[in-house]
């Protein structure tokens, strides 16, 4: 078996340790050779750390590392410049303060140069650093997860935007220190402080849509099938269709108009050291922040096709948080296509690990098990009762579902929050089987396909079963699939917000 890089982002103990890795060296070799000042933006376990570790090693100049790879052939590795590189999420903000934090790395970052400040102040122990580091040559400047100390105070807006004063302050510093800067490269998840914090910095050039970026981090179709050949034709001899099965799972998302598409580079390495399909990024790439957001918005499972503006992906206020944007820049929503006459972005999920994610995330947020707990039983119990036709065992699991929310997370008054366990429930079952809520006539809360069943299922609350059933027929729900030979049931279900529990429900088998 090869070795496999899950979690490890250090380019030198990857190559050194003999792990698999994905060249990237061409594109690293066009974006550092065609600009100076960047800002990306991906969602987390997308590479970004991998990304500055590799250049970091191009600029100290150890060809060594690089031996077959693109670049080895195509760098002047005489030239060696002194590297500043900053992990944020490595410093200890949440204990010390952010300033602090800054304030010991700019030592730490000093003595791996050799050298020693005087400076007492953040700003000016910045300026001392890139004025002696460039004796050296000019400094490449990396800044891993800038983010990082603003999105944990979510909660805390007063800390979040202490956060970002002191960011915007630090950050000025470059503007000043051009003449000692051969590259500047910061990265993080969002997007939504971006302009607040560097304002200062005008030449700064965000590349997160950019095409010069579209393939800078995930792997290509191309680069799948090429390092990943001989785990494709093993995984093959049991499953001929293997290849667009690993697609569907992991492939489609798109920073470029929907032109270029990547994998999850951590998802498809667990897959490739598990051979096994599964939600990896789910456990690791999912931040709370967004799920408490949508969970206090009432929010669930967006629908497909959203179209946003270029400004709406990413330019707003920390204390006027969007969901569509934080879907997207977290990476739940990609970009399908660009509409250029009307200068829109068509958003939808990338894949079905994303969507089955999020719907995991959102149902485990609304049972208030999230962060720790899943609903895999839902899917276990509801999925088994939809197969077998089983209605009363289908009410049944829905039932227990709902009672497992504890009495004080109710809202006796929120039609929402039944709405919501329930329409997840059944989207999670949905997601594996087939779902087709839209038809004709109007649209139904929920329609599943199974090999033998049909089903139609509309939700009330404090209303009657009946109501919901009547509904149904009326609407015609079913219609689309009168010439179908398997069986078709409309289901009625009623909620109560006194007892919380389901109400009753009503059936009727459709011709």
């Amino acid at each position: 078996m090869r070795k496999y890089p899950i979690g490890n982002q250090d380019f030198k103990g990857i190559i050194e340790d003999g792990y698999v890795y994905v060249d990237k060296t061409k594109v690293i070799h066009s974006l550092i050779e065609s600009g100076k000042y960047y800002f990306l933006s991906r969602p987390r376990r997308f590479g970004k750390s991998l990304l500055l570790s590799t250049i970091k090693e191009i600029f100290l100049g150890n060809k060594g590392l690089f031996k077959g790879l693109w670049i080895e052939g195509k760098w002047d590795w005489e030239q060696k410049h002194p590297v500043i590189h900053i992990g944020i999420s490595q410093l200890d903000y949440q204990s010390l303060g952010l300033y602090d934090a800054l304030s010991m790395e700019l030592d730490n970052q000093a003595r791996k140069l050799g050298l020693s400040l005087t400076s007492k102040t953040l700003k000016n122990k910045f300026v001392e650093l890139i004025e002696q580091a460039a004796v050296q040559g000019k400094v490449v400047i990396l800044i891993d997860e800038y983010d990082k100390p603003i999105i944990d105070y979510l909660d805390d807006l007063s800390k979040a935007e202490e956060n970002r004063l002191i960011f915007k302050d630090f950050y000025s510093v470059l503007k000043d220190a051009d003449k000692y800067i051969r590259l500047l490269l910061i990265t993080g998840v969002s997007k939504f402080a971006r302009m607040s914090i560097f304002s200062d910095l005008n030449n700064l050039r965000d590349i997160t849509i950019s095409p010069v970026s579209a393939t800078l981090t995930g792997i290509t179709q191309e680069e799948l099938e090429t390092n990943f050949a001989e785990e494709i034709r093993e995984l093959q001899h049991d499953n001929p269709t293997v290849l667009g099965d690993i697609k569907a799972w992991y492939n489609g998302y798109s920073w470029n108009q929907g032109k270029d598409k990547v994998y999850n580079p951590f998802s498809l390495l667990n897959f490739m050291a598990d051979r096994r399909f599964g939600n990896y990024w789910y456990q690791t790439g999912t931040p709370t922040f967004l799920i408490n957001h949508m969970r206090r918005k009432r929010e669930f499972l967006p629908e497909r096709g959203i179209r946003l503006g270029e400004n709406a992906l990413g330019n707003f206020d920390i204390s006027h948080l969007s969901s569509f944007q934080l879907l997207f820049q977290t990476g739940y929503l990609t970009i399908k296509r660009y509409d250029t006459k009307a200068q829109m972005y068509e958003l939808d999920y990338p894949n079905k690990e994303v969507e089955d994610s999020l719907n995991d995330a959102l149902l485990s947020a609304y049972r208030n098990v999230f962060p720790g707990g899943d609903s895999l039983a839902v899917k276990s119990d509801l999925g088994e009762a939809l197969k077998d036709g089983d209605i009363t065992a289908l009410i049944r699991s829905l039932d227990a579902l709902i009672a497992t929310i504890p009495y004080e997370h109710w809202k006796a008054d929120s039609e929402s929050i039944f709405h919501i366990i329930a329409q997840l429930s059944f989207q999670k079952i949905a997601a594996d089987i087939s779902s087709e809520p839209h038809s004709a006539s109007g649209r139904c809360d929920i329609v599943v396909r199974t090999s033998n069943y049909i089903y139609a299922l509309e939700l009330k609350l404090n209303a009657t079963p009946q109501e919901a059933l009547d509904q149904i027929l009326k609407k015609g729900y079913l219609r689309p699939y009168q010439a179908d030979k398997r069986k078709k049931f409309a289901v009625g279900i009623n909620f109560s917000s006194a007892k919380r529990e389901v109400d009753g429900y009503e059936v009727m088998e459709v011709e």
